[in-house]
């Protein structure tokens, strides 16, 4: 009798136009947890086991918050979302071809990230962070290190507006390029506008960060780091090329102990200010009509190529 009933109210809903509860609801706050289960609701008294489960049933622009030191998995981010540690480390392991966290969102979507650390286990292609689509990346109080490819990619492939904000970061002993920021497309308009401060980008095979323009049809890429440091990379400290408008400015940094330490090309420009270029094997590198020019008041010392000075900026 009571299945009978049941059926008659489900059809009697579904009549009336009232969808059917799903197979779980979602909340604006989850939780997960090393003792949760994927099974439960992602409440606080009923976490979840990995970050993918959990973004899945939290509201866009809800937040995923960590209960205890773990590893919850690798995760791809569809929607606007928080996910927060401040308990401890919360960490992805990533090997074998894969990427830590990709993020596949909305064009109006925001992401927060803080507190997580991606580390890559040393076998196989792995990326650590990987953008693809979004309106706005926030990270901070985060580790992205040892992936046998890059730690960070910032690569919108369709034109559009994107935002990229990091702070209080490391991205280190990664096989690629530390920092990459890469939008690229055949055709369209592409606006990027990054900040990072207090990033330290150490120790990675390729460049600590590098930002190239020279993909897309038109662009407007700016990129400033503060108070940040690129040091021991294999090939340059900073990087940027790229065409129109693309420009990267370093305030108040370091870069030293790099194969080159500043390096621009195309038609990019590269400023730098209350900085220290040391201990590089190359200073810096100026390719085709990019232009590398100095506020004046940094300190280049020590480099094996004799400590060439930059150009200065013009006073006004």
């Amino acid at each position: 009798m009571t299945s009978f009933h049941s059926s008659l109210l489900l059809a009697g809903l579904l009549a009336l136009g009232v969808p059917a509860a799903p197979a779980y609801a979602q909340s604006a706050r989850t939780f997960v947890s090393s003792g949760g289960n994927d099974s439960n609701d992602c409440s606080r008294f009923s976490p979840c086991r990995t970050f993918q489960v959990a973004h899945d049933k939290t509201f866009d622009q809800g937040e995923v918050s960590v209960l205890d030191t773990g590893g919850y998995g690798a995760l791809t981010i569809t929607k606007s979302i928080s996910i927060v540690s401040e308990v401890g480390e919360a960490s992805i392991l990533v090997s074998g071809g894969a990427t830590g966290i990709t993020i596949n969102a909305g064009p109006a979507a925001y992401v927060n990230l803080r507190g997580i650390t991606i580390q890559g286990i040393g076998f196989g292609s792995s990326d650590g962070l990987v953008f693809q689509s979004g309106f706005a990346l926030t990270m901070e109080n985060c580790v992205v290190r040892n992936h046998t490819h890059h730690g960070i990619t910032f690569t919108p492939p369709n034109a559009g507006t994107y935002n990229l904000a990091i702070s209080n970061t490391l991205v280190a002993d990664n096989g690629g390029i530390g920092i990459f920021v890469l939008p690229k497309g055949s055709s369209g308009s592409f606006i990027v506008r990054a900040a990072l401060s207090r990033v330290e980008s150490y120790h990675n095979s390729n460049t600590g960060l590098w930002v190239d323009g020279s993909n897309t049809a038109t662009n407007t890429i700016r990129v400033t780091a503060a108070d940040s440091v690129f040091a021991n990379n294999l090939t340059f400290g900073v990087a940027a090329e790229g065409f129109f408008e693309t420009d990267v400015a370093l305030v108040r940094s370091v870069v030293a102990n790099n194969g080159t330490g500043l390096v621009a090309g195309f038609t990019a420009t590269l400023s730098i200010g209350q900085s220290a270029v040391t201990g590089n094997t190359k200073t810096w590198d100026r390719q085709g009509s990019a232009v590398i020019q100095s506020f004046g008041d940094n300190y280049i010392v020590n480099n094996a190529d004799g400590d060439p000075a930059l150009p200065t900026i013009p006073k006004k």
